[in-house]
């Protein structure tokens, strides 16, 4: 990779980042069922209906993985710790879950890494999808008291705390467009996920707040939006979508409004009395998290109802997931986020990487595609600083090949192989690459 530790201002951050659900096993330690494992037993739901029941058993192997990122020189791991794991029915507490996330956190700290955690990664306690998931409010509430039980425990070793993971494929992709848990596709429910999912991060930082918590903020993804063509009608379609992707969220927290665009299709449907929760919502945070992988290109699709609008991949070379390779839309969105929304808050790359079809022969991974990626998307990073953007960190999504949502285990995102038989880890050429790049 063609760059070093010493191109980046002092204490920048270079980590690895994973989550709960698709590494951990979750048939371990007392975890209870979440909508992920009712929506992968449905047929065509999910690559092959696998499920993250045993994933890549990190909740056995976290040491060996551990050892890993130690080993590569990064000085933070990104994990999260599973609502249904510490509660498995949403309420009730699991000591086996608490006891877990102690030793995780602990082994962090031996290791020399700082703990940054994300409080929801999507794996929601079947017993609260029952009664309406995300759609309903009291969902909220209960996250909040999963928030109380789990900071009680690890707060007080964690260096920084994020309230919700990619609040849009919470809310977009999982009711709208039916991609993930729970597969809905309703706009009613659409609407109500979409502000229901801020709610819960606004009472989230309330609740950390009253216990002292610093150094905590949410993690948000974005999608390059481009006109598929010059003409008005592409614009306008850039408009809405930028709307409901990139700036519905970043908007209500950083300024405590949804924009226009958005609400035009979704005002009908939001929860009476929503206006009254942005002031809670829209309070302090002390850093951002950004997920940036691609782009789209976007046209005005009139025969289709709102939003009114066909998406489609860009033009340039694609990863497994048929996923442009798109840098400078990293660059665009950090400085975009300085200058727009959050002037000079901490911001912090907290998931970029692409999944690859690796393959293990002779002992060893090549995968000079992912090496390519990652320099490329550093660069963009090193840009954005350049022009002014207060970027603090890089974490590499993920640390290992895991179980990829509605791709199952076939879409390998890890600087890290793994054997899904074997569950044996094998480092690739790319973490290899990075280990040297970021080597004091």
């Amino acid at each position: 990779m063609n760059f070093k530790r010493s191109d980046f201002p002092d204490g920048f951050l270079f980590g690895a980042a994973t989550a709960a659900y698709q590494i951990e096993g979750h048939q371990f330690g007392g975890a209870g069922p979440t909508h992920w494992d009712t929506f992968a037993a449905t047929p065509g739901n999910v690559v092959r209906a696998e499920n993250g029941a045993l994933a890549c058993d990190h909740y056995h192997r976290f040491a060996e993985d551990l050892d890993l990122l130690r080993d590569a020189g990064m000085d933070a791991y990104r994990f999260s710790t599973s609502w249904a794991r510490v509660m498995p029915d949403g309420r009730t507490v699991n000591t086996q879950g608490l006891d877990f996330y102690d030793r995780l956190v602990d082994a962090m700290l031996e290791r020399g890494l700082k703990p940054f955690q994300t409080l929801y990664h999507w794996e929601l306690p079947s017993a609260l999808a029952d009664k309406g998931g995300w759609t309903n409010r009291d969902t909220c509430t209960a996250f909040a008291d999963f928030i109380d039980v789990i900071t009680d425990r690890i707060g007080d070793r964690v260096h920084a705390i994020a309230t919700i993971n990619e609040p849009w494929c919470v809310a977009y992709l999982a009711h709208f467009l039916g991609h993930h848990a729970p597969g809905l596709r309703d706009i009613r429910a659409t609407a109500r996920a979409m502000h229901h999912i801020n709610v819960a991060h606004g009472m989230a930082m309330t609740r950390l707040r009253a216990k002292g918590m610093q150094n905590c903020g949410v993690v948000l993804n974005f999608d390059h939006t481009a006109p598929l063509d010059n003409s008005i009608g592409a614009a306008k379609a850039v408009a809405t979508w930028d709307a409901i992707m990139n700036r519905w969220f970043i908007e209500a927290i950083a300024k405590g409004t949804y924009p226009a665009p958005a609400l035009d299709g979704f005002a009908a449907h939001m929860p009476a009395g929503w206006q009254n929760d942005m002031a809670e919502i829209s309070q302090k945070i002390d850093f951002l998290g950004v997920n940036y992988y691609t782009r789209h290109q976007v046209m005005t699709d009139d025969t289709q109802p709102w939003p009114h609008l066909a998406s489609r991949e860009g033009p340039g070379p694609k990863t497994q997931m048929g996923w442009e390779i798109y840098p400078d839309g990293l660059q665009s969105f950090l400085t975009r986020l300085a200058d727009d929304y959050v002037g000079d808050l901490p911001l912090f790359v907290t998931e970029n990487g692409m999944a690859w079809d690796d393959h293990v022969e002779n002992g060893a991974v090549y995968d000079p595609e992912r090496t390519a990626f990652v320099s490329d998307h550093i660069h963009a990073t090193q840009r954005a600083i350049a022009a002014g953007a207060n970027v603090q960190g890089f974490f590499y999504w993920s640390l290992l090949d895991n179980y990829e949502w509605a791709f199952g285990y076939e879409k390998r995102f890890g600087m890290v192989h793994v054997d899904f038989d074997t569950l044996k880890r094998t480092p690739k050429a790319s973490y290899h690459a990075f280990k040297s790049a970021i080597a004091r």
